[in-house]
C-alpha cells in the first residue's frame, strides 16, 4: 500500500463505506476459482482484505488468470515478467484490465489500477473478478475451470423475427402507452382566452 496518513472527516467516512462493501465470503469463492482456473500450484492467501490485495497486487496472478481463459498460443498477455518494480507491476494490472475488457467484461465492471495497487476499493476488484467469471461461464468455450454455480450466466440477446404482415398490423394499432380516449368528451371545455359562462 502507498504511504498515506490516516484519513479524517468526510474522507474517512467515504473510505469506511467503501470498505463495508467488501465481501469475505465472495473473497473465498474468488480465491477458490482463481486457484482452480490457474492450476493447483498457486499458494492461497490468508483470509482478509489486505491479504487478498497483497496476493493480487503484483499482477502476475491476474495475468495468469486471464491467459487461462484462452486457448494455448492465443493468450492476450504474451510475457508476464516476474519483477518487484512498482511501475511494472502496475503495468501488469493494466494489461489484465485491458484483456478483461477485450474478453467481454463491460467497462463499468472494471476497477481502476489504484483500487488494487493502493487497496482503495477492493470491492471493485471483487466485482471485476465476478464479472470475468460470469463472462467465462456464459461463453462456455471449454476454458472455464471450476464450479459453474460460483457465477451467474449473463443474459443473452433474444432476437425476434416478425413477418412484413405482422409489422404492417402493428403500425395501425395505438399502443396503451399512448393512452386511451375512452370516456373522453369536450363538454365543459372553453376556447383559449374565453371565459366560462355559467348558466
Amino acid at each position: 500500500m502507498a504511504n498515506r496518513g490516516p484519513s479524517y472527516g468526510l474522507s474517512r467516512e467515504v473510505q469506511e463505506k467503501i470498505e463495508q462493501k467488501y465481501d469475505q465470503d465472495l473473497e473465498q469463492r474468488l480465491v477458490d476459482w482463481i486457484v482452480a482456473q490457474c492450476g493447483g500450484n498457486l499458494e492461497r492467501p490468508q483470509m482478509g482484505r489486505e491479504n487478498f490485495q497483497k496476493w493480487l497486487m503484483d499482477g502476475t496472478i491476474l495475468c495468469r488468470l486471464i491467459n487461462s481463459l484462452y486457448p494455448r498460443g492465443k493468450e492476450p498477455i504474451k510475457k508476464i515478467p516476474d519483477t518487484q518494480m512498482a511501475f511494472k507491476q502496475m503495468e501488469k494490472i493494466s494489461q489484465f484490465l485491458q484483456a478483461a475488457e477485450a474478453y467481454g467484461v463491460t467497462t463499468t465492471d472494471i476497477f481502476q489500477t489504484v483500487d488494487l495497487w493502493e487497496g482503495k476499493d477492493m470491492a471493485a476488484v471483487q466485482r471485476t473478478l465476478m464479472a470475468l467469471g460470469s463472462v467465462a461461464v456464459t461463453k462456455d468455450d471449454g476454458h472455464y475451470r471450476g464450479d459453474r454455480d460460483w457465477f451467474h450466466r449473463k443474459a443473452q440477446g433474444y432476437r425476434r423475427e416478425f413477418s412484413q404482415e405482422q409489422l404492417r398490423q402493428g403500425q395501425s394499432l395505438i399502443g396503451l402507452q399512448m393512452g386511451s380516449n375512452r370516456g373522453a368528451s369536450q363538454s365543459g371545455m372553453t376556447g383559449y382566452g374565453m371565459h366560462r359562462q355559467i348558466m
